[in-house]
């Protein structure tokens, strides 16, 4: 039987500036591919559902993601150095993702992908860009700090 001391030398401790940069890393990485991926389906020649998209994006972010994101930070810089890596996000906001990426494959499943369901693959993927920044910020603010105190980069 493996102690649990054991299996804690196995789980991939990292500090909280890791975190920091894994957070906003994520949901840029994420954006983007959202963000493509809608575009690709509702293909070329509809200005006029790019605006309505960005408009909802923006949206989204500003009403909804936004306050996830200061959320989850405010939880990261709680966070102990040598926490799991995975505790970048809460155990629920990793069901959420799980459900989100189901239901993703269920509509692509389903449903022909089309205008429909670009837009909306490309409106989530919008807020998550957005929102996104302010992960960014706060992990430049850590960086700065703690370069100015000369502990950013390990000795």
């Amino acid at each position: 039987m493996v102690s649990r001391q054991g299996l804690s030398r196995l789980k991939p401790g990292v500090n909280r500036r890791v975190h920091l940069f894994a957070a906003p890393l994520l949901w840029t990485l994420v954006g983007v591919f959202l963000l493509v991926r809608g575009w690709s389906w509702i293909g070329p020649g509809k200005g006029w559902l790019v605006l309505l998209t960005l408009g909802l994006g923006i949206a989204k972010s500003l009403l909804i993601l936004d306050k996830a994101a200061r959320r989850v930070l405010s939880r990261i810089v709680k966070l102990r150095d040598g926490s799991c890596l995975g505790a970048v996000y809460s155990w629920k906001t990793w069901l959420l993702v799980v459900l989100m990426m189901g239901s993703g494959m269920l509509l692509r499943r389903y449903c022909t992908p089309g205008v429909v369901i670009g837009m909306l693959y490309a409106t989530v993927g919008w807020a998550l860009l957005l929102s996104s920044r302010l992960g960014w910020l706060e992990w430049f603010r850590w960086k700065k700090q703690n370069v100015d105190r000369g502990s950013w980069f390990p000795r």
